[in-house]
């Protein structure tokens, strides 16, 4: 690939924000393989995917490469040296690695603080992507210069390699999506630009937002939502992303007037939900009623879907057949396709 002078001075001159998205491998440099995918094709795919959403979000952008070309270090130095003139300019370079590990692998180059890197892993844990490790390397050689070429040859551009995981041990690495969003938000975030996607399932947390809030939101409850995120406290912080149940488990809300003799004991037992739970729904902060209070009651239901059967969905809901069949008044194991069941 012949780079020329014009392509170096069109890159200078595109703004005070630059992305340079490095597709590692490309033409006969496959890369790594394994689990049906070559390195080389998740690379370009998961770089295109962060150029589009980028502009999407004004954000200016630059690929070294978008079709199945090779380039060698010394080009692709090059290309993201062009964006160096600028001394705001971000580079990421996407790759994939193969061994016997599993995880995100974040490196950034000795001439770079680390939070860039620090706040990458807390996106990537934010979505429930487990980081190996954040981390520099020296040239055995030299060890004033970094270990890998990339980071060695960008000159001032804060330049950082990450490798999504390892292709023969993990899997899913398809859906680019979860794998690039992290990467987005927190580029979006260092230039003060408003991160604006979710994937499914998934809150970006606001200000004012709480647990009870987000749980009164998308009709759930706040144990769920602290289980579904592995939370141990109810404390939030904005652009925290909490997961949400999943779209086939939807949740209803029926409502119930409190009598004379009612306790959230007695009534748990009555709706089969526990007293820690209907505090929570209600945001009680003693078990104290009153005659005539309304109190939310949870009650969960799950629609059938092709080759269900009351087994796989009671081992999916950590229930038995059993309780399936006398909360939904089953007679028989049939099912059909967009049943509704209640799902204790």
């Amino acid at each position: 690939m012949k780079i020329n002078n014009l392509l170096f001075l069109c890159i200078k001159l595109i703004g005070d924000i630059m992305v340079v998205i490095d597709a590692y491998r490309g033409g006969d440099d496959i890369g790594y393989t394994g689990n049906g995918i070559k390195e080389k094709d998740f690379n370009l795919n998961i770089s295109k995917y962060i150029d589009k959403r980028l502009k999407e979000l004004g954000i200016n952008t630059y690929l070294t490469r978008d079709t199945d070309t090779n380039l060698n270090i010394n080009q692709r130095s090059d290309l993201i040296k062009a964006a160096g003139n600028n001394s705001n300019a971000i580079a990421i370079s996407n790759r994939l690695n193969y061994g016997e590990d599993t995880g995100v692998e974040i490196m950034y180059s000795l001439k770079n603080s680390n939070a860039l890197a620090n706040k990458l892993e807390q996106a990537f844990n934010d979505r429930g992507i487990s980081v190996n490790k954040v981390y520099q390397r020296r040239d055995e050689n030299d060890t004033s210069k970094d270990y890998d070429d990339l980071l060695k040859n960008t000159g001032n551009v804060q330049t950082i390699v990450i490798s999504y995981g390892y292709i023969n041990n993990e899997t899913g690495f398809n859906n680019y999506d979860k794998y690039a969003e992290p990467v987005i938000k927190v580029i979006a975030d260092y230039y003060n630009v408003p991160y604006t996607y979710t994937l499914e399932n998934e809150y970006i947390v606001k200000k004012g937002d709480s647990l009870w809030s987000i749980s009164r939101k998308y009709n759930t409850s706040v144990d769920e939502l602290k289980r579904l995120n592995n939370l141990t406290s109810n404390t939030l912080r904005i652009g925290q992303i909490i997961k949400l149940p999943s779209s086939n488990l939807n949740t209803s809300s029926n409502t119930y007037t409190v009598a004379k003799g009612d306790s959230l004991w007695s009534i748990s037992r009555k709706f089969g939900t526990t007293v820690d739970e209907l505090k929570n729904l209600n945001n009680l902060t003693s078990n104290v009623l009153s005659i005539g209070q309304i109190l939310i009651i949870p009650g969960s239901y799950y629609i059938v879907e092709k080759g269900d059967s009351l087994w796989s969905i009671s081992r999916k809901f950590n229930t038995t057949v059993d309780n399936i069949k006398k909360l939904n008044n089953l007679s028989s194991n049939i099912l059909s396709i967009g049943q509704k069941l209640i799902i204790k």
